[in-house]
């Protein structure tokens, strides 16, 4: 966390630091909520240091690199670590890559070291969520932020009901971890709710909430493949709904901002 600012490459077409790239890999729909998002949080802030806590490859870690924030990924996996050093070095930044998961985040970590953490899809995993909020609140500075993605259980409802699993529908909704049934590969879901109260009960206040991918899951992907202008259109539905509650129920993740004061 200590390594110098990375800036872009001479012929990086992003410049300012705190403004994130608008590119192809951080504008498709599954993603443009959440880089929206983070906009906001980064928007006008000098380098800071950022933790990816599951960033896998770097899918946001070297876009947030190449803007000059010091970015280090936690990952569990060593292949994961590997591709994201190719990646980085094919973009011309670097980006710190350690091995550990979020339950173990101080292991690797220093305590309040981090101006922003991010927690994609991390949560639904964990073995217990509790500690592991904790953990991610423990490396956050004061006025540092909390960035989490996870599945929301009420997309797992409508998605199993459309697809004629009745049952399954209702076991998913009686479910206090939201899974449809034994098989379920996913070990959790999670209610708005419930990860508000994860985030607050960690001593954070939560500041936005986004639903993500609320209709992208349900679009047939030869709509968007076929029509060019399509994919920017459901980017642009995506963003509209995303802060709507009426909407944002039904999406496929949950997106929270919250902040350490």
């Amino acid at each position: 966390m200590s390594e110098p600012a990375v800036r872009p490459r001479a012929d990086s077409p992003i410049r300012r630091v705190g403004s994130v790239p608008d590119r192809t890999t951080t504008r498709l729909p599954r993603a443009g909520v959440v880089w929206d998002a983070l906009r906001e949080a980064i928007a006008d802030r000098g380098p800071l240091d950022i933790v990816d806590v599951g960033g896998g490859t770097g899918g946001f870690a070297v876009p947030l690199a190449e803007l000059g924030h010091r970015v280090t990924v936690v990952d569990p996996s060593p292949d994961a670590l590997a591709s994201l050093e190719r990646r980085a070095g094919e973009s011309g930044v670097r980006v710190r890559g350690v091995q550990g998961d979020a339950a173990g985040l101080l292991d690797v970590v220093a305590p309040e070291s981090a101006d922003l953490v991010l927690c994609h899809g991390v949560l639904e995993h964990v073995d217990d969520p509790a500690p592991a909020a904790l953990s991610l609140v423990a490396a956050l500075r004061s006025g540092g932020s909390l960035s989490v993605l996870a599945a929301n259980r009420n997309a797992i409802v409508l998605a199993r009901a459309i697809a004629g699993r009745f049952a399954e529908a209702r076991h998913a909704l009686a479910d206090p971890a939201g899974r449809w049934g034994p098989a379920d590969p996913l070990p959790r879901r999670f209610t708005e709710e419930q990860l508000a109260a994860l985030l607050t009960g960690a001593g954070l206040t939560v500041r936005a909430v986004h639903g993500v991918r609320t209709f992208t899951d349900l679009v047939p992907g030869a709509v968007t493949d076929s029509e060019p202008a399509a994919a920017q259109e459901l980017l642009a539905l995506e963003a509209a709904t995303s802060d709507r509650a009426d909407f944002r129920a039904l999406a496929t993740q949950l997106h929270l901002l919250a902040d350490k004061v």
